[in-house]
């Protein structure tokens, strides 16, 4: 079990997702995602498996949920700097974990 401040420690900011583009070079279907956490965060590149209920056309626009503050990783050529969140349906596709209306950008999970 984790401590509820080891929890506190994990920092979960909604953002917008303003530039999505395939992402051919992964070894898994994926997308190149540039997300918009608002003027203290800015916007952060991300790479997510989610080819099989988005695309790079539907998913611009979309509010999602990420963890803003573990260190970036290298995913083939892409530097990922967020880690999206996304809960599997039933077949194990991704689906994205975001609010349900609008809210600001930035905005911490409680």
């Amino acid at each position: 079990m984790i401590s509820f401040d080891d929890f506190l420690a994990v920092d979960i900011r909604v953002g917008r997702v303003v530039r999505a583009e395939p992402f051919p070079e992964a070894r898994k279907p994926a997308l190149r995602l540039w997300i918009d956490f608002g003027g203290e965060i800015g916007v952060k590149r991300s790479s997510a498996q989610v080819t099989v209920h988005y695309a790079p056309e539907t998913i611009v626009g979309r509010q999602v949920l990420a963890v803003v503050n573990f260190p970036p990783r290298q995913i083939g050529p892409v530097l990922s700097e967020v880690l999206v969140l996304g809960v599997p349906d039933e077949g194990g596709a991704v689906v994205l974990v975001g609010p349900d209306r609008d809210v600001p950008l930035g905005g911490r999970l409680h």
